[in-house]
């Protein structure tokens, strides 16, 4: 790839970013940048339910970032959404309205992945990688903490707190006060209590804090000769005894300090206070990688085929100990059933192809828990573990596909399968059934066809005479997407069939 556009678009719960970059080989050069102080957390109410008001908000920014987007394949773009729309309770109704106005799908993912994504960003940013990093990003509703080395996370969490709940409730209408201050401070060390020893155990060397509020602040610092460079101890000692003077941020007379700002000032200002004492921090710099950095080099590593998703997937057979020769027969089964009836599948990269065969792969690691009822634990371990690469509704889409690939079909409906998902369920129940046997000589006589009516098995008489037990899975499959009203029949032919799925 070369002279490649991509772009990513960070629906933060402050602001939104797009930033589009030039790829050549394993780089990335910004070409343009936008910015929206959205304010989106500002919009969550007690009931967490995402007010009007900020969804258009939300909405009239995207179908900006949708003006500059214009032309972009959509492969060439990755949208995440983070901590605001993972908690709001009608975010999947947002979702529909936020995606016809940007034009592209956005992923919401899970605080940790909002971590690595961060790391990534911030460690193609620093001038030596090699050294140990904690880098810290505060954002709107959520705060991530991240040690690391090169470009390999050591530790990763992300805790409830932000810039923009935190101002919200103890800096209510800008109002600063010396009991406000020392509520959000305690408040915010009392969050990272959870983690602050296993991160002293691991150690860093340097400190680095990324995105909005850590910039507002280091500007403040350095430009009002409050700290010679970056963010250090004495100067936010000074800068918090200047804000309880101020008693409202309005009244800060500070050079540096934006008006898109000041609404989240003092929130922000009181993580990063609580995290210095918390930590036993003297000094940190700052980093200008951040998310949206990290979501674009992680959709080049994409572009070349470094997809950390496959790694977490290998991961995962290692970790559940699963049968890697089964899980691989069925897997190449499916993809032969889904190559027959959608021959576009026959690119390697193609996105649904790679869903297939990663559910196909990680069907049975709920046999670690129990063998009753497995599918179900596969299904909620996939939908509910941390897996780097994959967004919440990547992984839902894993889980919904393991949920489905044995049992009654009936338990998937409701869970926001469509049709291409259908066909994917269809591809691995077949390739499960001809696979019982977990037999690695038998290669099943069967192909799938499709026309306007729905789907056929077509088996050769003579192999499906000697699989008894295949026979009966096929007919009970029959009657499984009857009572969906969806159409698969099963047909035999006296010859073998023509074109046999590979083991």
């Amino acid at each position: 790839m070369k002279h490649e556009l991509i772009a990513a678009v960070d629906l933060g719960s402050n602001s939104f970013r797009l930033v589009i970059g030039r790829t050549e080989k394993d780089q990335i050069y910004e070409l343009d940048n936008l910015k929206e102080p959205v304010r989106l957390a500002a919009g969550l109410g007690p009931d967490r339910m995402l007010d009007d008001a900020a969804q258009d908000r939300a909405l009239e920014a995207l179908r900006r970032f949708n003006e500059r987007l214009r032309g972009f394949e959509p492969e060439s773009v990755r949208a995440v959404a983070t901590n605001t729309v993972r908690v709001a309770k009608n975010t999947p109704q947002f979702l529909l309205r936020a995606e016809e106005a940007l034009g592209f799908p956005i992923e919401v993912i899970a605080g940790r992945e909002e971590a690595r994504l961060i790391y990534v960003g911030v460690a193609h940013s620093l001038a030596d990688p090699g050294l140990q990093q904690l880098v810290v990003d505060i954002g709107g509703g959520s705060t991530e903490f991240i040690i690391g080395r090169n470009f390999e996370p050591l530790q990763l969490e992300s805790l409830y707190m932000g810039c923009v709940s935190h101002s919200l409730r103890y800096f209510p209408d800008g109002t600063i006060t010396r009991a406000g201050m020392k509520e959000s401070e305690l408040a915010a060390r009392h969050e990272m209590q959870a983690i602050v020893q296993a991160y002293r155990n691991t150690g860093w060397e340097q400190a680095v804090g990324s995105s909005g509020s850590a910039k507002a602040i280091c500007d403040v610092l350095e430009l009002n000769g409050l700290s010679p460079m970056g963010i250090t101890r004495d100067g936010l000692e000074k800068l918090r005894h200047l804000m309880l003077k101020a008693g409202h941020v309005d009244r800060l007379e500070l050079e540096g300090l934006k008006s898109d700002r000041l609404p989240v000032f003092g929130g922000g200002f009181a993580i990063m206070y609580a995290l210095f004492k918390e930590l036993d921090l003297d000094h940190m710099v700052f980093s200008d990688g951040a998310l949206r950095l990290g979501v674009l080099y992680d959709l080049l590593g994409r572009y070349h085929r470094h997809d950390l998703r496959d790694a977490t997937v290998q991961a995962f057979l290692r970790r559940y100990q699963v049968d890697l020769e089964q899980a691989q027969r069925v897997a190449e089964t499916a993809v032969g059933f889904l190559e027959q009836v959608s021959p576009h599948c026959e690119d390697q990269d193609d996105n649904d192809r790679r869903f297939l065969v990663w559910a196909a792969l990680l069907h049975e690691i709920g046999l670690s828990v129990a063998h009753s009822s497995y599918h179900k634990h596969t299904a909620y371990i996939l939908a509910n573990a941390d897996m780097p690469g994959f967004s919440r509704m990547d992984q839902a889409r894993l889980a919904r596909l393991a949920l489905a690939h044995r049992g009654k079909l009936e338990r998937v409906q409701g869970t926001g399968a469509d049709d291409t998902d259908w066909l994917l369920i269809l591809c691995l129940r077949l390739a499960v059934i001809v696979h019982r046997s977990r037999d690695a000589v038998v290669k099943p006589a069967l192909r799938l066809t499709h026309d306007k009516r729905g789907y056929t098995a077509v088996a050769a008489s003579s192999w499906l005479h000697a699989s008894a037990l295949t026979a009966a899975g096929l007919q009970e499959e029959e009657q499984q997407w009857a009572r969906l009203g969806k159409v698969f029949r099963v047909r035999t032919e006296r010859s073998p069939a023509t074109t046999q799925v590979a083991e």
